[in-house]
């Protein structure tokens, strides 16, 4: 497989400059009702990139960290490339928000990064500004990058390797406190090359709506587009949520080869872009990728046959599975049409995919076959590789694997540096789990998630996805299934939590009768007794930027009883428990 030069990633883009100068290199789609966009052209990005990275070399040593806080629009991607130009860390992340954990999470990767630079724009510059004073950060430096500082004359090319240091990526905190991988130059061109080749594609102009500080919009639309492709076309998240037909529309209209979205993105189509509105749209050229977890098959299905009349090709919705760790991508296969198997559930559960015969089933989608890295899937107990058909956690290695987590040798060596019970390794421990079956990845849920109960595993999204086919209260929404006991502090045995979002124009007596018709469809359907039943409003279930639900974030709140639910149906064995806890635990 061909791959790109470390050097490449830097003169890829000059020469991509030099050669088509008024070239496109990125343009962004603020609002599609108007068609209003910007356009950065090849010429320009050099040119801007210089002149930032002349001011950071001023200033700044390489390798320092400088930490990208930026509204949707041309300037974030402008700033990245500065930073490879100056040979600086970039540490992408989002503007502070308005809740209070939002702005301390943010505090934490400024301390935990020792970021040196603050880079920013006009526009967000007052909000930055206040909020790093509220969080007392007074030692790093905030500049506006399209100020007009710096001497693009003085920059002077940076010396890196393979293993330089390009980017910490930190994670989302779905499962824990955020970490920073560490994702070297060798990491980001040898991931995107293999996403481009992987997919069949060449020279393909990528667009997207997702956020550039996540990982799937810089590593997986941005980077492709700018040194593998003809540019990238960013839209305004806000412009998609409101009306999810502006990304096809976007699609279309600046004929996009390549995008990518989690898998709630394509449910939001389906389920919102109207019939007239499906008549305007082409999307003939157009390759996708699902790139959540998990990605359902009922998704897949349901976007293909509803966005075939627009030309949509059976084997245009790439699934595929890949995490911050492994710098991005880990499978994926296209070119076909995806794979939809329906598996037993009692194999399923004791760790075994068996094509289903005449009893219950689970539809579990392929995730291709192991492109951005080597899989290997291993008994998380034993350390046994296991063969195909077995269920086990995902392991990785390759040189997709980043380099580890920033000042965090402990969690490095713990997660980057597994061996096999046969000595293999090192490799990566995903916490993902899932198997192989005639070549595909199936992936069948995270391991800390999972619940254990009398010998089964129960996979938590496998219980809210059926909670919301079943309640037509909660589709659209989002929930979170957990267990609470002894490992909490609490003096009860394994108690199931369910907590979901619900629209608060039902009255208290409704709420009350949807609360006890979930605990009889989870009892019914899984065999699970369910101890609590939370219902919240819309936006209380905490999910990561790329949508995933922190299930440990919605525990702790469940646990130390700052949940605020519209209704809740608790046990009172659960309820004393929790009493008795939070007793304990208030000074």
């Amino acid at each position: 497989m061909y791959v790109l030069n470390v050097r490449e990633f830097l003169t890829t883009l000059r020469e991509r400059a030099a050669k088509n100068p008024d070239r496109p290199a990125v343009t962004f789609v603020s609002d599609f009702t108007e068609n209003v966009s910007e356009i950065r052209s090849r010429g320009e990005l050099d040119l801007c990139a210089r002149r930032i990275a002349s001011w950071l070399q001023e200033r700044f040593c390489a390798g320092d960290r400088a930490l990208l806080l930026y509204s949707p629009g041309l300037e974030f991607a402008t700033a990245f490339t500065a930073c490879v130009y100056a040979g600086a860390v970039a540490v992408p992340a989002p503007l502070p928000g308005r809740y209070r954990h939002e702005r301390r999470r943010l505090a934490t990767i400024v301390r935990d990064a020792g970021v040196r630079a603050v880079l920013t724009q006009r526009s967000d510059l007052p909000e930055v500004e206040k909020w790093l004073a509220e969080e007392g950060i007074t030692d790093v430096l905030c500049h506006a990058t399209d100020s007009g500082e710096g001497d693009p004359a003085a920059w002077t090319e940076p010396a890196v390797t393979p293993d330089t240091l390009a980017l910490l990526q930190y994670t989302s905190g779905s499962t824990g406190s955020p970490k920073g991988v560490m994702v070297s130059h060798g990491n980001l061109v040898v991931n995107v090359e293999r996403i481009v080749t992987s997919l069949g594609l060449h020279e393909p102009r990528c667009g997207g709506w997702i956020p550039l500080y996540h990982d799937m919009g810089l590593i997986g639309l941005m980077l492709p587009g700018l040194i593998n492709g003809d540019g990238y076309v960013q839209m305004d998240p806000m412009s998609f949520l409101r009306r999810p037909y502006h990304w096809l529309r976007m699609l279309d209209t600046y004929q996009v080869d390549f995008t990518a979205a989690p898998d709630f993105s394509y449910e939001m189509c389906v389920a919102r872009v109207t019939d007239e509105q499906l008549a305007t749209l082409d999307l003939s050229r157009l390759t996708a990728v699902d790139g959540a977890e998990p990605v359902r098959a009922a998704t897949v299905t349901a976007f293909g046959e509803r966005f075939a009349p627009a030309g949509f090709r059976p084997g245009a919705l790439v699934p595929m599975y890949g995490l911050a760790e492994g710098t991005l991508m880990a499978s994926g296969s296209g070119g076909r049409p995806p794979l939809r198997t329906p598996f037993d559930t009692a194999a399923l559960e004791a760790g075994e995919l068996r094509p289903a015969g005449e009893g219950p089933a689970r539809t579990l989608t392929g995730c291709g076959a192991a492109t951005g890295s080597d899989v290997l899937i291993v008994d998380p107990g034993t350390g046994s590789a296991l063969p195909d058909g077995r269920i086990g956690e995902i392991w990785l290695s390759g040189p997709c694997v980043a380099q580890g987590y920033w000042g965090n040798p402990e969690a490095t060596a713990a997660t980057f540096g597994a061996r096999t019970a046969e000595g293999g390794g090192p490799h990566l421990r995903t916490g993902d789990l899932g198997g192989f079956l005639d070549g595909d990845l199936y992936v069948t849920g995270r391991r800390k998630d999972v619940l254990v109960l009398h010998g089964r595993n129960i996979y938590p999204h496998d219980v809210e996805a059926e909670l919301r086919e079943q309640h037509e209260e909660l589709a659209g929404l989002h929930g979170a299934v957990f267990m609470v006991g002894d490992g909490d502090g609490i003096d009860i045995g394994p108690a199931v939590v369910l907590i979901h979002e619900i629209r608060a124009h039902w009255g208290a007596e409704r709420l009350r009768e949807i609360a006890v018709a979930m605990k009889q469809t989870v009892a019914r359907e899984f065999g699970v007794p369910v101890a609590a039943v939370a219902l919240v409003r819309p936006g209380a279930v905490r999910r990561t930027t790329s949508g995933k639900v922190q299930r440990s974030a919605m525990r702790a709140l469940h646990l130390d009883g700052t949940l605020d639910p519209l209704h809740l149906n608790e046990d009172p064995l659960l309820t004393a428990a929790l009493t008795g806890h939070r007793e304990v635990a208030t000074p």
